[in-house]
């Protein structure tokens, strides 16, 4: 029996009924053999890893735009936050915790630079609209390894694709990363707003320190705890009070953060950023990197262009609006 073949079994024999077991998976499009050592999902965790759009995420944006502090989210420390929160519900609830964390760890690898900013730009300007998990899901099945793809099970994919909103993942394991994803980013953007100056903790709405505590931590451990125990019966949730308070916190964000004026002030620069590099090369594809002209010939110039685009850094996105923007000076020889 390989290490993988007992692991399977630990699975069967541990897990909880409502799990997906790794042995059950639904597979991949392209058949493989399988690894001696590692489950599909965990296989699925390492692609993921390994990807050069998972190390892009470093670079790209969650709440505030090019913070001069060290200390601010960034879409990748935001991923690993939602896979750390998940992984803990999944672990309580007996669930697979493998393909809980490979979903979490994909499920933002399509983001654009300047987080919504430059996702708001690209729908505005793209044909067909975009939409950040679906850029994920085009990530992991196109994208990367020139083309290739990484080959994902279906749950997985499945769990990327439906993490945000509309039709719920197959997999109880997919839906606690939709919630895991909530609970980190209210949390840790309310946890950015206080270290930027923005609020305080005090300036948080009563009724809501009433149910969940003050403090992320308190907050982080009173959404888990409320999921775990109303989470018993096949599906993920948070008790009613819990999720009224979630629901008026989020409100409160909305409303003093993500359409606060200050906070925001620099998106529309870089929503013009986006536009403008948009716009430049639908008028001169050719001039897009030689790796997306597969694409061009088989899903057109834009699909290109917005592929090479969404998976831009912030600074990357600046040196390429700089280059196709600023004269360069004339060398005299």
């Amino acid at each position: 029996m390989t290490i993988r073949e007992q692991t399977e079994l630990i699975e069967q024999q541990t897990l909880s009924p409502h799990a997906k077991l790794s042995a059950d998976s639904e597979g991949r499009r392209t058949p493989e053999e399988q690894c001696p050592i590692r489950t599909c999902f965990q296989r699925d965790r390492d692609r993921i890893i390994h990807c050069t759009a998972f190390r892009r995420l470093k670079h790209k944006t969650q709440v505030y735009l090019a913070p001069e502090g060290d200390h601010y989210r960034t879409r990748l420390t935001h991923t690993l936050e939602v896979a750390q929160i998940a992984r803990t519900i999944a672990r309580a609830l007996r669930l697979n915790e493998d393909l809980t964390e490979a979903i979490s760890l994909g499920h933002d690898l399509g983001h654009t630079p300047f987080g919504h900013a430059g996702e708001r730009a690209l729908n505005d300007v793209a044909a067909g609209g975009f939409r950040h998990f679906e850029q994920s899901l085009r990530v992991v099945e196109r994208l990367e390894k020139n083309g290739k793809g990484l080959n994902l099970t279906s749950e997985v994919r499945d769990g990327i694709l439906c993490h945000t909103r509309g039709t719920e993942a197959r997999t109880l394991e997919g839906r606690i990363v939709r919630l895991a994803d909530h609970i980190a980013y209210i949390n840790h953007d309310i946890d950015d707003s206080i270290r930027a100056g923005v609020l305080s903790e005090d300036d948080l709405p009563k009724e809501v320190s009433k149910v969940l505590g003050r403090g992320s931590s308190a907050r982080i451990t009173a959404m888990i705890m409320s999921t775990i125990e109303n989470s018993t019966d096949g599906s993920i949730r948070m008790a009613g009070d819990v999720q009224t308070a979630y629901d008026r916190l989020l409100e409160f964000l909305f409303a003093n953060i993500y359409h606060n004026p200050v906070v925001k002030g620099e998106e529309t620069k870089a929503e013009s950023m986006i536009k403008y590099l948009f716009e430049y090369y639908l008028a001169a594809p050719e001039l897009l990197p030689e790796q997306y002209g597969i694409i061009r010939q088989q899903d057109g110039d834009e699909r290109a262009i917005v592929d090479f685009i969404a998976g831009m850094s912030d600074r990357y996105a600046v040196r390429m609006f700089m280059q196709c923007t600023i004269p360069r000076s004339w060398d005299v020889i």
